[in-house]
């Protein structure tokens, strides 16, 4: 069932977001080689609860951290942990917060130190698609448009898109249908309509799109052990011009000074 959205709930879905995003600003602070996933997730705890928030990912579904951390090769879901991040790897930082009952949701993956340029044109690929399926998120288009939008431009640059793994509703729950894929047909799927809130979030691989699941029930990695990217804005329908309620200004104001 698809929960439509008044403009009320959509301001407090922004206020969610927003936080998320200031997370993800004060995280960009920190990440750099040397650090460990496990420090970083303290941190996003404490900032997340500072700011009257309630960490939207912690004993989800039994998840053990607040943040998904997928290093390198790992896609999404990665657990935080004793590894240092390290000069070149990239790390694709998932997060969610709930205020006022409702879930805020975003993804971005950071460079660490100085990484190679194939690395470097798979975040700015990624990230492009993401702002490409956001232009098809408006009343009279289908979720197909969306997925469509993202696969065709990440094809052109020879990317797969990993299709296990979707966007999805959010409100008060944090999964909410529609499911959304990163591919597809134009003109299929769900209509979009004034007051769906979704998450929109490319998972981009340099190699095959078949991903695996590690042992420990979380961490989905790329089946060859290329890198992969993984970025997500969470958005609310309009006629026109989706509104994109959280931002990345926050973590580019620190990346640039960088």
């Amino acid at each position: 069932m698809i929960f439509y959205k008044s403009q009320y709930e959509i301001e407090l879905l922004r206020k969610s977001n927003l936080l998320v995003s200031r997370t993800h600003g004060e995280l960009a602070k920190w990440i750099k080689p040397g650090i460990t996933t496990k420090r970083l997730d303290e941190i996003a705890e404490t900032f997340i609860r500072d700011n009257g928030g309630v960490p939207g990912f912690l004993g989800y579904g039994g998840f053990p951290a607040t943040l998904c951390m997928s290093v390198n090769s790992q896609v999404v879901h990665g657990i935080p942990s004793d590894y240092a991040l390290a000069d070149g790897d990239i790390v694709s930082v998932d997060c969610g917060v709930i205020m006022n009952g409702y879930y805020g949701d975003s993804a971005y993956t950071y460079p660490v130190g100085d990484i190679s340029e194939s690395n470097r044109q798979l975040l700015e690929v990624t990230k492009a698609s993401l702002y490409k399926g956001i232009e098809q998120a408006v009343v009279g288009k289908r979720i197909g448009d969306i997925g469509f939008a993202v696969q065709s431009y990440v094809e052109g640059y020879g990317y797969s898109v990993v299709r296990d793994l979707v966007g999805h509703g959010v409100g008060r729950a944090l999964h909410e249908d529609p499911q959304v894929p990163n591919h597809g047909r134009r003109g299929k799927g769900v209509k979009l309509q004034e007051g769906l809130v979704i998450a929109i979030e490319p998972m981009i691989n340099i190699g095959t799109e078949e991903v695996s699941q590690d042992k420990d029930g979380w961490t989905i990695r790329t089946a060859d052990g290329a890198c992969s990217a993984h970025f997500e804005h969470t958005i609310a329908v309009k006629n026109g011009k989706a509104d994109i309620l959280s931002t990345f200004s926050y973590i580019e104001e620190v990346l640039n000074k960088k």
